[in-house]
Formats: structure tokens, C-alpha cells, sequence
């Protein structure tokens, strides 16, 4: 007999609890194991497609394994350095970049952008604060960011962690499976197989798009010529999961460099407009398509407002868990949106239904149906 739906609900109820609670007072204990689920996750299918190609999951798990740490050293040695480099570079160019702005602004609109306009005076003041505060921001994020993934946490523990949840992902799976309440297990395997679709298609499909996209983006520039080409195509990538967001900030901020740097050379102007039309172009009709499907079901607006209250709530740990927790809520809901649709309470009596009274097996009186 199964348990009454108030009993229910306070397991369930106790259980969300529970989890906020660890990840409150756990976080930093947690992150390196949330990273490590996240990154086998990711790379699950890969050992899967290993195994059908007659690889044991073992070997299968350390080749994954190797070319992933070869593949972190590349990015630490030679792209991060640059990264930096060239976010700093910016930061620190930001006044003369908004002094030319300024003068373009002041040749070209004369009689708007005067001695005492609210516009100029921005200008003036907005260069010399992007440079004082975008060196404090710089360096808050990069000393917060190595005091939370310190030395240890990349080098030791996350390989290790990931190492062996990619090994037993599907033991855990299976394991998981068989702890559920048989009498809520279909359920629950259908909402948890619509999640696994949910992430699948945002963390690994739109994840393989932001990567894509920014590796392009960054690539591209730096061919051209422009001199923050990295860092562009590094923001780029990285708004890519919001639709055109991507495309338009890294646009804006790629063309207005352009204008600076490639001034009167109209053909490399011409040239970063079209990198940036041809990157959308690939994503809308290439990889979207075909990496993340017609629909993940997380709408971006959700997305944004799970990361920014989980970040604020939780930190960075919050952070790790919002996309997950935003899926799983987000399925859920459309599940218990369709249950009540279902239900009496949202049908009510229907057109034609008939009155309880009539409800025994007996011939209905017509004038007795309930009008609509």
C-alpha cells in the first residue's frame, strides 16, 4: 500500500532540505566532487562509444583520461597566459580607446556631444574608470577564482574524482536505480531520462557549441589581425548558450576594436562583420541542430535568473549545481503542470458531462446535461 501524498511530500520535502543544507555548509568540501560529476557527465558518451567499439570501460576511461589532462596542460601552457595577457591589455587601453570615441563623437555630432554635455563628460570620466576598476576586477576574480580552485583541486583531486565516476558511471546508474521506491520508480525514471535529455542537450551540446564557436571566433580574429582577438572570441564563446547574445556582444565589442585598430582599412572591418555572420550561420543551421537539438527545454531566461540566485545564495558552488537544479525544477514543473491539467480540478465538468445524480447506469434526462 503505497504511502499517504502528505507522507510523501515530507520525505521529499526533508530530502531537498537536506541537500541545501550540505551544499550550504559543504560547498567548498563539494566543489571538487560537483566538478568531477560534471566533467564525467560530459564525457560519458565519449567512453560509451568507446565501449561499443569493443573498448573495455576501463581503458576506454584512461584514454579519455590522458587526452583530457593533455589537453588541460595545452590550455594552461599556451592559451590561458595569452588570456590573461590580453585581458589585462585591454583593461589597460580602455582610456584611449574611449578618447577616440570620444573625438568621433565630438567631429561628428558637434552641436549634441558639447563642452558641458552629460555625453562628453561621460566619456571623459568612463575610460580612466574601466581602467581603475577593470584592474580591481581583474584581480578579484583571478585571486577569488585560484582561492577556490587552488593548485590542488586542478592538479590532484578533480582528475582523480572524474577518473573514477566516469569508470562507474553506469554501476552509480544502475546502483541509484535500485534504491528508488518501487512505487514511484516509473515516474521517476521518466522524469529523471527527461532531465538526462534536458542536460544532455545544454551542457553537452550547447557546451560543445560555446566551445566551438569561441574557439572559431578567437581563431578567426587573431588571423585577421585584430589585437584582443583571443579575449573577444573567449567572451564570445562563453554567452553563446543565450541565443545571439553571443554574437552580438562579441560582435560589438569586436567591431568597435576594429575601429579603432583597423580605422580607414575598411576590407578588415569587413572582415570581422563577416566572421561573426558566418560563426551565426554555422550555429543556426550546423551546430544547433545537430549538437543540441530543436528544443533543450531551459529556457535562457530561467537559466540566467538559477545561476544568479544560486551563485548569490551558494557562491561558486552554487553556480555548479544551477543548471542541474534548473533542469531538474524545470521538468518537474511541466510535469506537475500536466498532471493538473489531467486532473479534475483544472477540467471540472466538462461539456456533455453528466450530473452525479445520473452517474448510476440509468438513462440520462437530456435536459438535465450541464450546459457548457
Amino acid at each position: 500500500m503505497a504511502l499517504p501524498v502528505g507522507t510523501q511530500f515530507r520525505y521529499w520535502a526533508v530530502a531537498a532540505l537536506v541537500f541545501f543544507v550540505l551544499l550550504w555548509f559543504l560547498g567548498d568540501v563539494l566543489m571538487p566532487f560537483l566538478i568531477g560529476g560534471a566533467i564525467a557527465y560530459f564525457l560519458d558518451p565519449v567512453a560509451d562509444k568507446l565501449e561499443a567499439w569493443g573498448m573495455k570501460r576501463i581503458w576506454a576511461t584512461v584514454t579519455i583520461s590522458i587526452l583530457a589532462v593533455l589537453i588541460f596542460v595545452a590550455m594552461v601552457l599556451l592559451i590561458v597566459p595569452t588570456l590573461i595577457s590580453q585581458a589585462g591589455q585591454l583593461v589597460n587601453t580602455a582610456p584611449e580607446i574611449f578618447s577616440r570615441l570620444k573625438g568621433f563623437a565630438v567631429e561628428t555630432f558637434p552641436d549634441i556631444v558639447n563642452e558641458e554635455s552629460v555625453i562628453r563628460q561621460s566619456f571623459d570620466q568612463l575610460g580612466a574608470t574601466v581602467q581603475e576598476r577593470g584592474g580591481e576586477l581583474l584581480d578579484a576574480v583571478f585571486s577569488s577564482a585560484m582561492g577556490v580552485i587552488n593548485v590542488a583541486l586542478l592538479i590532484v583531486i578533480v582528475p582523480v574524482v572524474t577518473f573514477y565516476l566516469l569508470w562507474d558511471w553506469d554501476r552509480m546508474v544502475a546502483a541509484i536505480d535500485d534504491l528508488l521506491p518501487r512505487d514511484h520508480a516509473p515516474v521517476i525514471r521518466e522524469l529523471a531520462s527527461k532531465i538526462d535529455r534536458t542536460l544532455a542537450g545544454f551542457i553537452r551540446g550547447q557546451g560543445t557549441v560555446c566551445l566551438i564557436l569561441g574557439s572559431f571566433y578567437a581563431i578567426a580574429l587573431m588571423l585577421i589581425g585584430l589585437q584582443f582577438g583571443l579575449i573577444v572570441g573567449a567572451i564570445a564563446g562563453l554567452l553563446t548558450f543565450i541565443p545571439y547574445v553571443g554574437a552580438l556582444v562579441g560582435g560589438a565589442l569586436a567591431i568597435g576594436l576594429g575601429m579603432f585598430q583597423f580605422w580607414g582599412e575598411w576590407w578588415l572591418l569587413g572582415g570581422v562583420v563577416v566572421i561573426f555572420v558566418f560563426g551565426q550561420f554555422i550555429e543556426g543551421n550546423v551546430l544547433t541542430p545537430n549538437l543540441v537539438g530543436q528544443s533543450v527545454g531551459l529556457h535562457p531566461v530561467w537559466l540566467i535568473f538559477a545561476l544568479s540566485a544560486f551563485g548569490t545564495v551558494f557562491g561558486f558552488v552554487g553556480m555548479l549545481v544551477a543548471v542541474p537544479v534548473a533542469a531538474a525544477l524545470g521538468v518537474v514543473a511541466r510535469y506537475l503542470i500536466q498532471r493538473y491539467k489531467e486532473g479534475r480540478l483544472y477540467k471540472g465538468l466538462a461539456e456533455g458531462a453528466l450530473l452525479p445524480a445520473d452517474q448510476d447506469g440509468s438513462d440520462p434526462d437530456p435536459d438535465r446535461r450541464i450546459e457548457g
